[in-house]
Protein backbone atom coordinates (compact mmCIF):
# COMPACT_ATOMS: atom_id res chain seq x y z
CA UNK A 1 0.00 0.00 0.00
CA UNK A 2 1.19 3.50 -0.82
CA UNK A 3 2.70 5.48 2.04
CA UNK A 4 1.17 8.67 0.61
CA UNK A 5 -2.50 8.29 -0.30
CA UNK A 6 -4.31 10.68 -2.61
CA UNK A 7 -8.05 10.91 -3.13
CA UNK A 8 -10.28 13.58 -4.65
CA UNK A 9 -13.68 14.61 -3.35
CA UNK A 10 -15.15 17.16 -5.69
CA UNK A 11 -12.55 19.92 -5.96
CA UNK A 12 -10.68 18.85 -2.81
CA UNK A 13 -7.55 16.70 -3.00
CA UNK A 14 -6.89 14.81 0.23
CA UNK A 15 -3.28 13.77 0.82
CA UNK A 16 -2.81 11.27 3.64
CA UNK A 17 0.52 10.35 5.20
CA UNK A 18 0.03 6.60 5.48
CA UNK A 19 2.75 4.90 7.47
CA UNK A 20 1.00 4.34 10.80
CA UNK A 21 3.29 1.47 11.86
CA UNK A 22 6.10 4.07 11.99
CA UNK A 23 3.91 6.87 13.36
CA UNK A 24 3.76 8.30 9.82
CA UNK A 25 7.47 9.21 9.84
CA UNK A 26 8.28 10.63 6.40
CA UNK A 27 10.99 9.08 4.24
CA UNK A 28 12.84 10.71 1.38
CA UNK A 29 10.70 8.82 -1.14
CA UNK A 30 7.52 9.96 0.62
CA UNK A 31 8.66 13.58 0.35
CA UNK A 32 9.07 13.03 -3.39
CA UNK A 33 5.46 11.84 -3.61
CA UNK A 34 4.30 14.84 -1.58
CA UNK A 35 6.09 17.13 -4.05
CA UNK A 36 4.32 15.38 -6.92
CA UNK A 37 0.96 15.82 -5.16
CA UNK A 38 1.45 19.56 -4.68
CA UNK A 39 2.63 20.01 -8.26
CA UNK A 40 -0.36 18.06 -9.52
CA UNK A 41 -2.74 20.15 -7.42
CA UNK A 42 -1.17 23.42 -8.53
CA UNK A 43 -1.48 22.49 -12.22
CA UNK A 44 -4.96 20.94 -12.16
CA UNK A 45 -7.80 23.47 -12.35
CA UNK A 46 -10.21 20.82 -11.10
CA UNK A 47 -8.38 20.84 -7.75
CA UNK A 48 -9.15 23.98 -5.76
CA UNK A 49 -8.04 22.99 -2.27
CA UNK A 50 -5.66 20.46 -0.69
CA UNK A 51 -6.31 18.75 2.63
CA UNK A 52 -3.33 17.11 4.37
CA UNK A 53 -3.79 14.58 7.16
CA UNK A 54 -2.28 11.46 8.70
CA UNK A 55 -3.50 7.88 8.89
CA UNK A 56 -4.52 6.53 12.27
CA UNK A 57 -4.08 8.60 15.41
CA UNK A 58 -0.87 10.40 14.34
CA UNK A 59 -0.25 13.27 11.94
CA UNK A 60 3.48 12.56 11.56
CA UNK A 61 6.37 11.87 13.90
CA UNK A 62 8.57 13.91 11.55
CA UNK A 63 11.42 12.87 9.31
CA UNK A 64 12.49 9.23 9.28
CA UNK A 65 15.73 9.38 11.26
CA UNK A 66 17.31 6.66 9.14
CA UNK A 67 17.23 9.10 6.21
CA UNK A 68 18.89 11.71 8.41
CA UNK A 69 21.54 9.13 9.29
CA UNK A 70 22.08 8.42 5.59
CA UNK A 71 22.80 12.10 4.92
CA UNK A 72 25.11 12.21 7.93
CA UNK A 73 27.01 9.24 6.51
CA UNK A 74 27.25 10.84 3.07
CA UNK A 75 24.83 8.37 1.50
CA UNK A 76 22.37 10.96 0.23
CA UNK A 77 23.49 13.98 -1.82
CA UNK A 78 21.86 17.42 -1.51
CA UNK A 79 20.09 17.13 -4.86
CA UNK A 80 18.61 13.80 -3.76
CA UNK A 81 17.00 15.20 -0.61
CA UNK A 82 13.34 15.49 -1.57
CA UNK A 83 12.42 17.24 1.67
CA UNK A 84 14.13 20.41 0.49
CA UNK A 85 12.06 20.34 -2.74
CA UNK A 86 8.92 19.83 -0.69
CA UNK A 87 9.61 22.92 1.43
CA UNK A 88 10.10 25.05 -1.69
CA UNK A 89 6.75 23.86 -3.05
CA UNK A 90 5.07 24.71 0.24
CA UNK A 91 6.43 28.24 0.15
CA UNK A 92 5.12 28.90 -3.36
CA UNK A 93 1.87 26.90 -3.25
CA UNK A 94 -0.97 29.22 -4.24
CA UNK A 95 -4.08 27.15 -3.58
CA UNK A 96 -5.69 26.80 -0.15
CA UNK A 97 -3.96 24.23 2.06
CA UNK A 98 -5.71 22.75 5.09
CA UNK A 99 -4.37 20.40 7.77
CA UNK A 100 -6.37 17.90 9.79
CA UNK A 101 -4.13 16.83 12.68
CA UNK A 102 -5.31 13.63 14.43
CA UNK A 103 -2.55 13.41 17.05
CA UNK A 104 1.22 13.64 17.35
CA UNK A 105 2.84 16.28 15.09
CA UNK A 106 6.63 16.36 15.47
CA UNK A 107 9.16 18.43 13.51
CA UNK A 108 7.83 18.85 9.98
CA UNK A 109 4.48 17.75 11.42
CA UNK A 110 4.34 21.10 13.20
CA UNK A 111 6.32 23.32 10.82
CA UNK A 112 4.09 22.19 7.94
CA UNK A 113 1.14 23.71 9.81
CA UNK A 114 2.77 27.14 9.53
CA UNK A 115 2.25 26.91 5.75
CA UNK A 116 -1.39 25.84 5.99
CA UNK A 117 -4.17 28.37 5.55
CA UNK A 118 -6.51 26.59 7.97
CA UNK A 119 -5.57 24.09 10.70
CA UNK A 120 -8.01 21.78 12.48
CA UNK A 121 -6.65 19.85 15.47
CA UNK A 122 -7.99 16.81 17.22
CA UNK A 123 -8.29 17.20 20.99
CA UNK A 124 -5.53 14.58 21.17
CA UNK A 125 -3.05 16.56 19.04
CA UNK A 126 0.39 17.33 20.49
CA UNK A 127 2.82 19.63 18.66
CA UNK A 128 6.60 19.75 19.03
CA UNK A 129 9.72 20.87 17.14
CA UNK A 130 12.65 19.27 19.04
CA UNK A 131 15.31 20.08 16.45
CA UNK A 132 18.03 21.00 18.94
CA UNK A 133 17.56 17.64 20.69
CA UNK A 134 18.75 16.06 17.42
CA UNK A 135 21.62 18.57 17.11
CA UNK A 136 19.76 20.20 14.23
CA UNK A 137 18.13 23.58 13.50
CA UNK A 138 14.62 24.70 12.52
CA UNK A 139 13.43 24.09 8.95
CA UNK A 140 10.52 24.96 6.62
CA UNK A 141 10.98 28.65 7.35
CA UNK A 142 9.96 28.00 10.95
CA UNK A 143 12.86 30.00 12.41
CA UNK A 144 10.91 32.99 11.06
CA UNK A 145 7.31 31.80 10.94
CA UNK A 146 6.97 30.22 14.37
CA UNK A 147 8.26 33.20 16.31
CA UNK A 148 6.10 35.51 14.17
CA UNK A 149 3.11 33.44 15.21
CA UNK A 150 3.74 32.78 18.89
CA UNK A 151 6.61 35.08 19.91
CA UNK A 152 10.34 34.54 20.38
CA UNK A 153 10.45 33.07 23.88
CA UNK A 154 7.73 30.49 23.22
CA UNK A 155 9.27 29.53 19.88
CA UNK A 156 12.76 29.24 21.39
CA UNK A 157 11.48 27.00 24.18
CA UNK A 158 9.82 24.72 21.64
CA UNK A 159 12.96 24.56 19.47
CA UNK A 160 15.65 24.42 22.14
CA UNK A 161 13.94 22.67 25.04
CA UNK A 162 11.73 20.45 22.90
CA UNK A 163 8.65 21.65 24.77
CA UNK A 164 5.43 20.01 23.61
CA UNK A 165 2.13 21.86 23.44
CA UNK A 166 -1.31 20.34 23.48
CA UNK A 167 -4.17 21.21 21.17
CA UNK A 168 -5.80 23.70 23.54
CA UNK A 169 -2.52 25.61 23.92
CA UNK A 170 -1.88 25.53 20.18
CA UNK A 171 -5.30 27.05 19.59
CA UNK A 172 -4.77 29.79 22.17
CA UNK A 173 -1.37 30.64 20.68
CA UNK A 174 -2.79 31.03 17.18
CA UNK A 175 -1.43 27.83 15.63
CA UNK A 176 -4.87 26.43 14.80
CA UNK A 177 -8.36 27.54 13.84
CA UNK A 178 -10.30 24.90 15.72
CA UNK A 179 -9.96 21.97 18.12
CA UNK A 180 -12.52 19.18 17.76
CA UNK A 181 -13.16 15.66 19.06
CA UNK A 182 -11.21 12.97 17.15
CA UNK A 183 -14.33 11.42 15.62
CA UNK A 184 -15.36 14.61 13.84
CA UNK A 185 -11.88 15.84 12.81
CA UNK A 186 -11.94 14.69 9.20
CA UNK A 187 -15.51 15.88 8.66
CA UNK A 188 -14.76 19.34 10.05
CA UNK A 189 -11.62 19.69 7.94
CA UNK A 190 -13.36 18.49 4.78
CA UNK A 191 -16.24 20.92 5.33
CA UNK A 192 -13.73 23.78 5.57
CA UNK A 193 -11.92 22.54 2.47
CA UNK A 194 -15.12 22.33 0.47
CA UNK A 195 -16.10 25.82 1.61
CA UNK A 196 -12.78 27.19 0.34
CA UNK A 197 -13.07 25.18 -2.89
CA UNK A 198 -16.35 26.98 -3.61
CA UNK A 199 -14.73 30.42 -3.42
CA UNK A 200 -13.36 32.32 -6.47
CA UNK A 201 -9.92 30.71 -6.97
CA UNK A 202 -8.26 33.81 -8.38
CA UNK A 203 -9.25 35.90 -5.37
CA UNK A 204 -7.98 33.23 -2.97
CA UNK A 205 -4.64 32.95 -4.75
CA UNK A 206 -4.23 36.73 -4.85
CA UNK A 207 -5.07 36.97 -1.16
CA UNK A 208 -2.41 34.37 -0.31
CA UNK A 209 0.17 36.26 -2.36
CA UNK A 210 -0.64 39.48 -0.50
CA UNK A 211 -0.44 37.79 2.90
CA UNK A 212 2.69 35.70 2.27
CA UNK A 213 5.95 36.88 0.73
CA UNK A 214 6.90 33.59 -0.89
CA UNK A 215 10.26 34.81 -2.22
CA UNK A 216 11.36 36.09 1.18
CA UNK A 217 10.15 32.85 2.74
CA UNK A 218 12.10 30.75 0.22
CA UNK A 219 15.22 32.75 1.09
CA UNK A 220 14.81 31.81 4.76
CA UNK A 221 14.10 28.18 3.85
CA UNK A 222 17.26 28.04 1.72
CA UNK A 223 19.36 29.52 4.52
CA UNK A 224 17.92 27.01 7.00
CA UNK A 225 18.52 24.16 4.53
CA UNK A 226 22.21 25.03 4.19
CA UNK A 227 22.70 25.01 7.94
CA UNK A 228 20.43 21.98 8.42
CA UNK A 229 22.45 19.94 5.92
CA UNK A 230 25.71 20.95 7.58
CA UNK A 231 24.30 20.04 10.98
CA UNK A 232 23.20 16.61 9.68
CA UNK A 233 26.87 15.88 8.95
CA UNK A 234 28.13 17.22 12.28
CA UNK A 235 29.62 15.00 15.02
CA UNK A 236 26.81 16.12 17.34
CA UNK A 237 24.17 14.86 14.91
CA UNK A 238 25.99 11.56 14.42
CA UNK A 239 25.92 11.11 18.19
CA UNK A 240 22.18 11.89 18.23
CA UNK A 241 21.38 9.36 15.50
CA UNK A 242 23.66 6.70 16.98
CA UNK A 243 22.03 7.15 20.37
CA UNK A 244 18.59 6.85 18.79
CA UNK A 245 19.57 3.61 17.03
CA UNK A 246 21.05 2.25 20.26
CA UNK A 247 18.05 3.40 22.28
CA UNK A 248 20.10 5.40 24.75
CA UNK A 249 20.29 9.10 25.69
CA UNK A 250 22.78 11.04 23.57
CA UNK A 251 25.95 12.28 25.28
CA UNK A 252 26.92 15.78 24.18
CA UNK A 253 29.38 16.27 27.03
CA UNK A 254 32.38 15.57 24.78
CA UNK A 255 31.61 18.40 22.40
Amino acid sequence: MSEILQSQTGAVLTVTINRPEKKNAITNAMYGTLVDALERAQADKAIRCVLVTGAGDTFTAGNDLMDFAAVAAGGLAREQIQGFRFLDRLAEFEKPLIAAVPGLAVGIGTTLLLHCDLVVLSETAVLSVPFVDLALVPEAGSSLLLQQRIGYVRAFAMFALGERIDAKTALSWGLANKVVPPDVLQGEAMAAAQALASKPPGALAASKRLMRDSEALKTVIAMEADIFEARLKSPEAREAFTAFAQRRPPDYGKF
